[in-house]
């Protein structure tokens, strides 16, 4: 019986794989987005600790949901939202509860804790809102900067890409992988901060920042290319694309993503990116250390693979032509 025929093969191999691609994209990006709820989510509570009890109680009888600090008073409290150690507080009054929130940092969690503190307050007290650290008037509801976060990713697997298929290797690879993440950081930081006013920081340090993501993205997508083969153009991008941004948690926020989703996002470019840049651009530079080095470490990688491949082809040995024999005379 004869094997099916090579065509006959890639078209089913065709038919099944798109579905199997369909699937892992629906679970990467619906299976978050369908699970938003706080997970460990560090908040703050400041007053007397008698006054604080009942409040703290409160947040205890959601387990697993929060992450509570304790503060002194509300000086404590707003000095740990403008931190970044906390994405909110409540800060027990005389007059009522006051919630101190940080949209910049997430709106989405903003209102959840707005929402949550005045559903469970007494009936007719007061709740006072204050915004510690708002969202710019340009990105009220920070979709802006969540949606800059998928064209950096495309960026950094097109440069890496591009490198692999054209055959650049060595010191020209990775000035190639530079150069552009220098020119698209320039070019994402006066589209984000001149034009729609979704950044509000110093546009030198936001352009690092995109910059340093395009990096990381582009040096891991050609770093597993000079290591598996142009193979690893699609691993790469997979890795980055499918997984690392729907995981980033940059529309609403690690936290809320189910376990171990939003771990897994700050571990890879666009979670780590996105971090830092809301660092960088509204909390002047606080928590900004551990995805700054993560991004670092993912560029560090790629570029020492891109190298080291570059040298292994350029040093393979070239063997001679088998000679030929001379006609017998």
């Amino acid at each position: 019986m004869s094997t099916a025929a090579p065509p006959t093969r890639r078209m089913i191999a065709v038919m099944v794989l798109v579905p199997v691609l369909v699937a892992l994209a629906l679970w990467a990006f619906a299976w978050p987005a369908a699970r938003i709820a706080p997970r460990d989510l560090p908040i703050g509570v400041a007053g007397p600790a008698v006054a604080t009890a009942q409040l703290e109680q409160r947040f205890a009888q959601h387990e697993g949901a929060f992450d509570v600090h304790r503060y002194d008073d509300e000086g404590a409290a707003r000095e740990a939202v403008e931190d970044r150690v906390v994405y909110g507080a409540v800060v027990v009054t005389d007059e009522g509860p006051k919630v101190l929130t940080a949209s910049a940092a997430g709106p989405v969690v903003a209102q959840l804790l707005k929402e949550s503190i005045t559903a469970s307050a007494t009936a007719g007290a007061p709740v006072q809102v204050e915004d510690v650290v708002p969202a710019p008037s340009g990105d009220p509801r920070g979709g802006a900067l969540a949606s800059s976060i998928l064209p950096l990713a495309l960026a950094g697997v097109a440069a890496g890409a591009a490198v692999t298929v054209l055959g650049l290797r060595g010191a020209r690879a990775v000035t190639a992988l530079l150069g552009t993440a220098f020119l698209v950081g320039l070019t994402a930081t006066a589209l984000a901060h001149d034009w729609l006013g979704a950044l509000t920081g110093n546009r030198w340090a936001e352009a690092g920042v995109l910059g340093l993501t395009v990096l990381a993205v582009g040096a891991a997508v050609a770093g597993l290319a000079a290591v598996t083969g142009k193979a690893g153009i699609g691993l790469g991008a997979l890795l980055i694309v499918l997984i690392g941004n729907p995981f980033s948690g940059v529309s609403s926020a690690p936290e809320l993503l189910p376990e171990p989703a939003g771990l897994i996002g700050q571990w890879l470019p666009p979670g780590a990116g996105g971090s830092l840049l809301r660092s960088v651009t509204f909390f002047d530079g606080s928590a900004a250390g551990a995805p700054a080095a993560i991004l670092a470490l993912w560029a560090v990688l790629g570029l020492s693979a891109v190298l080291i491949g570059g040298r292994r082809r350029t040093s393979a040995p070239v063997l001679d032509p088998a000679p030929v024999p001379a006609p017998a005379g």
